[in-house]
């Protein structure tokens, strides 16, 4: 399509050809064509409402940390909801924007002495993502603490959907089947003691950094847990840390992860997630389905 969003939306940053690598958590994928950062949720409606009315492909992102972009990159107009990262506490609530840090939002509910969303304190996710995925850590899942999200659907209409009609599951809520965007989110909390949350954020921050590769880039958890078995230890057991395609590597740290070593690709990303679920099902008989999301175009 012949168009120049530039023009249309000047109030709206917005990058053409914008190379996707530099704003995944693995450091890797191509380009997309057009990349929007949003500052306001009306600024989200207009380029939704553009796109809709045009026949624009359209993707929306947050952090992207659980996510892998193919290296030929992603048709039509991409948003990165990043700029809207607004927080806001009302009582025992904590109000956030689709755009705002997981982590940043735990960091506010402890400020405001409310418990409820330690578990949170070290996932890299964006709000948005959190819902959409259903993002949970050392027991913790966001459908327990969620009390509502703001969804833009795509008819345009703007909705709230509680927490029995977010229908989360293991990693899915009802935004992956809807393709809706969210906006916000309403977290529920109690009140609670704050040298203690903050205690116990700082201790689950430690087994993670001890636990897992955090010095290197990776999409996260690469796969679900396996009902009566757990995908690290599968992994583990299958011989295959350490193992190689490129620069992706199944990490000798946390075999659940893949780490970016050496330049790695998506396409290196893809061979491992490949070779790691054809061996364990082999091996075990067991199909290890993917948590990180893989989108975009071939190369």
């Amino acid at each position: 399509m012949n168009t120049n969003l530039r023009q249309e939306f000047p109030a709206i940053k917005i990058l053409k050809d914008e190379p996707l690598s530099k704003y995944t958590f693995t450091h890797t994928g191509g380009n997309a064509d057009w990349l929007a950062l949003p500052t306001t949720v009306d600024q989200v409606q207009q380029l939704v409402s553009y796109c809709t009315a045009h026949q624009l492909p359209l993707t929306v992102l947050g952090n992207a940390s659980n996510l892998i972009v193919k290296d030929g990159g992603i048709d039509g107009l991409v948003i990165i909801t990043t700029e809207l990262t607004k927080i806001t506490v009302r009582g025992n609530q904590v109000e956030a924007q689709a755009g705002a840090a997981y982590i940043d939002v735990t960091k506010a509910a402890r400020d405001a002495a409310l418990t409820g969303l330690e578990f949170a304190a070290g996932i890299p996710g964006s709000v948005g993502g959190a819902v959409f995925m259903n993002a949970g850590a050392y027991g913790g899942e966001t459908r327990f603490v969620v009390s509502a999200a703001t969804v833009l659907l795509p008819t345009g209409e703007v909705r709230t959907f509680n927490n029995d009609q977010l229908a989360f599951g293991y990693r899915h809520s009802v935004v992956q089947d809807n393709q809706g965007i969210v906006l916000a989110a309403t977290f529920a909390l109690q009140p609670g003691d704050q040298e203690k949350i903050s205690n116990k954020m700082n201790e689950l921050n430690t087994r993670r950094a001890a636990r897992q590769p955090l010095e290197l880039p990776s999409c996260g958890s690469v796969f679900k847990r396996p009902t009566g078995y757990y995908a690290g230890k599968l992994i583990h057991d299958a011989g295959l840390q350490g193992y190689t395609v490129g620069g992706a590597q199944v990490s000798t740290k946390h075999a659940g992860f893949i780490v970016n070593v050496n330049h790695g690709t998506a396409a290196d990303y893809q061979a491992v997630i490949k070779h790691v679920q054809d061996t364990v099902k082999e091996k075990y008989g067991v199909q290890l389905q993917r948590e990180v999301r893989i989108i975009g175009r071939d190369k």
